[in-house]
C-alpha cells in the first residue's frame, strides 16, 4: 500500500466525520456507564431522530473524558462545551442549546482547573473517537505511525527514535523503553514475542483499563511498531478477566485491524507480519510481575521465577520476549509521528513525557488525568484535584499501589518523577494516586495494603508467604492498641527481611507502605503501643 492509498482511506473517514454539523460525545467508559451514560446515549439518539437531525448531529459513545466522579460526562463539538451529571431527561435541552449558550445547570466550564492543568498524549483521542469503530480512530490519526514505521523507516530508525525520546516503562519500574527494545532486537532468536501487560491490579488504579476502553487501537498500533522494531511476529495482550468492557473493545479492535490489513500478514503490503491474541488472567496481582505473567500465558500457575535470565533473553516458551504495559505502548505512536525531540521536551530530563494517574480517595475531583512529568503533587491534588472535600485537611497521598508509599503534607511540593518519589520512600508505580485526609489512620492504611499483599502472595517463597502474614498480624496488634515496643522493633526487622529476600517485586516492595508510614507517621504507631503493666 502506497502512502497515497493510505491517505485516501484516512481522508474518507475524516470527510465522514466533518459531514456532521454537530457532534455530541458521551463517555461510555466503565465509570460513566455505571452512572447510566448508555441511557443518555439512547435518549439523545431518540431526540435527534424525532427532530429529523440524523444527518446534522452525530451522537457518539466515546472513551474516558476524565472527570469520572461527576459522570455521565459529555462534550459537544464544535461548541467545545462539557456537561456533567447528565440525565436522559436533559437530552432535549442539550439539543436545543447546540451552537448557543450551554445548559447552565449541567455545564462544566472548559476552563476548569481539572482540564487546563493536563497535557494529553496517551489520552489524546480518548473522548474524541468511538472506541468500537476503527473508522473513527482512523479519522483521528490511528495507524498513521505504523504506516510510517513499516513503510518509510528501518527497524533501527524506530529503535533510535524510541531510545532518544527518553520514554521509560510506565508499569512502575521506569526501565528505559528503548534499552529494553534494543536488547530484544539484538537477540539471535528466530521467534520473538511482544507482550502487553494489562494486568492492572493496584487498589485505586484504573489507568490501563481506561486506555483499553477508550482507545484500543492506540495499544495495538504501539505493539505492532514494537514488533517491527525488534523483529517479532506474534503478540499477546494479557488482561484480567474482570475488565469485561476493555476486553470486548480490544477483541473488536483486533478483528477490525485485521480486516483493514493493519494486523496480520504483509501489513501495508510490506514483508512485515504481526498477529495479536488476547489472554485473560483470573485476577492474581502477582501476574503483573512479568515472569509470572509469562507463566500464566503459557497455561501454568502464575508464579514468578528468578531472574536472570530476563524475558528479553528467555521469555515466552523460552523465546526472546518484549514486555511493556498498556500505557507504554500507547506512547509509541505519538513519538513516531511527532519525533523523539518533541516527546523528550515534555516533562523532565530524566523522566520525559506525560504520566496518566487515577485520582481517587478524599479529593474533590475524582478521575483520570494525564500530566507532564515534573508537575508537583500539590499541583495535582490541590489544582487539578480541587483539594480535600468538606474542608478537611490533607494528610497523605499514597502512590504506587501496594508497592508504593504514603507521602505527607511537608512533601507536597515534590516533583512527580521516578527519582524524586523513590527518595521519599514511594514509587511512581503504574499510576494509582489515593488521597487521604486527616481522618485517616496511617497504621490502618498500612495494614490494609499489607493484607492485600498477604492475600495476593503466590506463596512460592517463604519471606513473602510467611513474612507478610507476620507483618499483618503485628499491624493488627497496633490497630487494636495491643502492641508493645518489641512489636515495633520486630515489625521494622521484618520489613527489612521481606524486602531484601523475597523472590519477586511483590514481596520486595510489600513493606513499602509500612516503612513509609513508620518514616513519616511514627507517632501514630507509638500511640498504639499499650501501656506497660505494673507488676503485681
Amino acid at each position: 500500500m502506497h502512502r497515497e492509498e493510505f491517505e485516501q482511506i484516512v481522508q474518507a473517514e475524516r470527510d465522514k466525520h466533518r459531514a456532521y454539523e454537530h457532534h455530541i460525545n458521551v463517555c461510555t467508559a466503565l465509570g460513566c456507564v455505571a452512572y447510566g451514560s448508555e441511557k443518555v446515549v439512547d435518549a439523545l439518539e431518540a431526540e435527534v431522530k424525532e427532530r429529523g437531525l440524523e444527518h446534522k448531529c452525530k451522537i457518539t459513545g466515546v472513551g474516558c473524558l476524565g472527570l469520572c466522579g461527576n459522570g455521565p460526562i459529555m462534550k459537544t463539538e464544535p461548541d467545545n462545551q462539557f456537561y456533567q451529571s447528565v440525565k436522559p431527561s436533559d437530552s432535549a435541552d442539550i439539543i436545543d442549546h447546540l451552537g448557543k449558550e450551554p445548559v447552565k445547570r449541567i455545564h462544566l466550564p472548559q476552563n476548569s482547573p481539572f482540564f487546563i492543568g493536563q497535557q494529553r498524549v496517551v489520552l489524546s483521542n480518548a473522548g474524541k473517537i468511538d472506541p468500537e469503530e476503527i473508522e473513527s480512530a482512523l479519522a483521528f490519526g490511528a495507524y498513521r505511525a505504523l504506516f510510517q514505521a513499516a513503510t518509510e523507516m528501518t527497524p533501527t530508525e524506530v529503535l533510535r527514535e524510541v531510545t532518544a525520546s527518553g520514554l521509560r516503562g510506565r508499569g512502575g519500574a521506569g526501565y528505559p523503553t528503548g534499552l529494553k527494545w534494543s536488547t530484544v532486537a539484538k537477540m539471535d532468536d528466530t521467534i520473538k514475542y511482544i507482550v502487553c501487560n494489562g494486568d492492572e491490579g493496584d487498589p485505586g488504579a484504573f489507568m490501563d483499563r481506561s486506555i483499553m476502553e477508550s482507545d484500543p487501537h492506540r495499544i495495538l498500533e504501539g505493539m505492532a511498531i514494537a514488533a517491527y522494531a525488534v523483529g517479532a511476529t506474534e503478540g499477546y495482550i494479557y488482561v484480567r478477566a474482570e475488565y469485561g468492557l476493555g476486553i470486548q473493545r480490544l477483541k473488536k479492535a483486533i478483528r477490525q485491524a485485521e480486516k483493514m490489513g493493519f494486523l496480520g500478514n504483509n501489513i501495508f503490503d510490506s514483508p512485515f507480519s504481526f498477529n495479536v491474541q488476547l489472554r485473560l488472567g483470573a485476577g492474581a496481582f502477582v501476574c503483573g510481575e512479568e515472569t509470572a505473567l509469562i507463566a500464566s500465558i503459557e497455561g501454568q500457575r502464575g508464579n514468578p521465577r528468578p531472574r536472570p535470565p530476563y524475558p528479553a533473553m528467555s521469555g515466552l516458551w523460552g523465546h526472546s520476549t518484549l514486555i511493556n504495559n498498556v500505557e507504554t505502548f500507547a506512547n509509541i505512536a505519538p513519538i513516531i509521528l511527532n519525533g523523539s525531540e518533541w516527546f523528550a521536551g515534555i516533562g523532565t530530563k530524566k523522566s520525559a513525557g506525560t504520566k496518566v494517574f487515577a485520582l481517587s480517595g478524599k479529593v474533590n475531583r475524582v478521575g483520570l488525568i494525564e500530566v507532564p512529568m515534573g508537575i508537583t503533587l500539590r499541583q495535582i491534588i490541590e489544582g487539578i484535584g480541587g483539594g480535600i472535600p468538606d474542608g478537611r485537611a490533607f494528610k497523605a497521598v499514597q502512590t504506587g499501589g501496594p508497592s508504593g508509599g504514603c507521602i505527607p503534607q511537608e512533601h507536597l511540593d515534590t516533583p512527580v518523577d521516578y527519582e524524586s518519589l523513590r527518595e521519599l520512600g514511594s514509587i511512581m508505580g503504574s499510576g494509582g494516586m489515593v488521597i487521604m485526609d486527616d481522618t485517616s489512620s496511617m497504621v490502618s492504611v498500612a495494614r490494609y495494603f499489607m493484607e492485600f499483599c498477604m492475600d495476593e502472595s503466590c506463596g512460592k517463597c517463604i519471606p513473602c508467604r510467611v513474612g507478610t502474614a507476620q507483618m499483618h498480624e503485628l499491624l493488627t496488634r497496633f490497630v487494636d492498641k495491643e502492641a508493645t515496643e518489641a512489636d515495633l522493633e520486630l515489625l521494622e526487622e521484618l520489613c527489612d527481611m521481606v524486602s531484601q529476600t523475597s523472590l519477586c517485586g511483590l514481596g520486595q516492595s510489600a513493606p513499602n507502605p509500612v516503612m513509609s508510614t513508620l518514616r513519616y507517621f511514627r507517632d501514630e504507631y507509638l500511640q498504639c503501643i499499650a501501656p506497660a503493666q505494673e507488676p503485681a
